[in-house]
């Protein structure tokens, strides 16, 4: 796309994020990409402590550079979300494999809804086998089925890096995370708080040569796993506690019945140990479900008070072009 094809929105401040690390062959492209897609964006271009020229030849193409010394994707997009101000955020990775002139649709999408969250899911070219390789294309398919299972509302493309927000969606996220995980908060908040939002395929193509992926197929999924336990923990505490206390009640009657039987026979208990150890895990069972009530109250005022958060900032306007 040309800069005279690029799409207008009037009246709208957009902003594009772009975390990079170690991106000096790549940004470059993503910068020149979103100012020829949408005319007016300003791209800000956030360097994480990277050791190349990153930052030089992202302000030589036209980009804001700003530089976040916490090394993670999580505290770049932290520290983005608190500093910018506009109608419009447009997240992207700085590795070109997403395709930025999808960006004008994306934004039209958000609008038109409106929305607060529009999720870019990835369609690969299938003619590039290496663009999407294996191992994490299975672990996006297995952590989509989780989430979607754990909140109830389908989610197709949960790790995609490419998003586009309103200013409520931003100011109202906590962004907790560190590094990678934060496409697993992203999707959380949005479905934890039943927000307006959509999918929308974009293209999804490999690296450029000489640009060297940063993602941990195992450590990055195990870090993803660790987070959707502590999401369950506090998003749904009811469940969670509620199955554990279960299982050791389900533990309890294996043990205890036995024991029942034979002392309805004989009226004596024939092992001391077992019926000890069951009548703890029926106390512990209690207790579990006790702790998940009460979690689950606590729960209720802070969903409120997100909510509320969530609704001090006005809608996305779609101002007439």
């Amino acid at each position: 796309m040309n800069q005279s094809a690029a799409q207008r929105f009037p009246g709208l401040e957009i902003a594009a994020i772009v975390p990079c690390y170690n991106e000096e062959v790549a940004v470059p492209k993503v910068i020149h990409d979103l100012l020829a897609a949408v005319e007016g964006i300003t791209v800000y271009v956030y360097d994480n402590n990277s050791t190349d020229r990153t930052a030089q030849v992202a302000a030589e193409a036209g980009a804001v550079v700003r530089t976040e010394p916490r090394k993670g994707k999580g505290n770049v997009v932290r520290r983005a979300f608190a500093d910018i101000e506009a109608d419009v955020y447009l997240l992207i990775d700085g590795d070109d494999t997403y395709d930025a002139s999808a960006a004008p649709t994306m934004i039209d999408t958000l609008l038109s809804g409106p929305y607060d969250h529009v999720l870019g899911v990835r369609t690969e070219d299938k003619t590039d086998a290496s663009a999407y390789r294996p191992g994490h294309a299975s672990g996006n398919k297995m952590f989509n089925r989780l989430i979607s299972t754990l909140f109830g509302e389908q989610v197709t493309d949960m790790l995609s890096g490419y998003r586009v927000f309103s200013r409520r969606f931003v100011k109202s996220f906590p962004a907790l995370s560190r590094e990678f995980e934060i496409e697993t908060e992203l999707t959380v908040h949005a479905v934890n708080l039943r927000i307006p939002q959509v999918e929308v395929p974009v293209g999804f193509k490999d690296r450029p040569a000489g640009s060297e992926s940063k993602l941990r197929t195992y450590h990055d999924g195990f870090r993803i796993l660790r987070l959707i336990g502590g999401l369950l923990q506090y998003e749904r505490p009811l469940a969670l506690f509620s199955a554990i206390g279960g299982l050791f009640m389900a533990v309890a009657l294996i043990l205890g019945i036995p024991l029942t039987i034979t002392f309805a026979r004989t009226h004596e208990v024939p092992r001391f140990p077992t019926a000890i150890l069951a009548t703890g895990l029926v106390l512990v069972g209690i207790m579990s479900l006790v702790v998940g009530i009460v979690l689950n109250g606590i729960l209720h005022q802070r969903q409120e008070n997100a909510r509320l958060a969530y609704l001090r900032w006005p809608p996305v306007q779609n101002s007439p072009r």
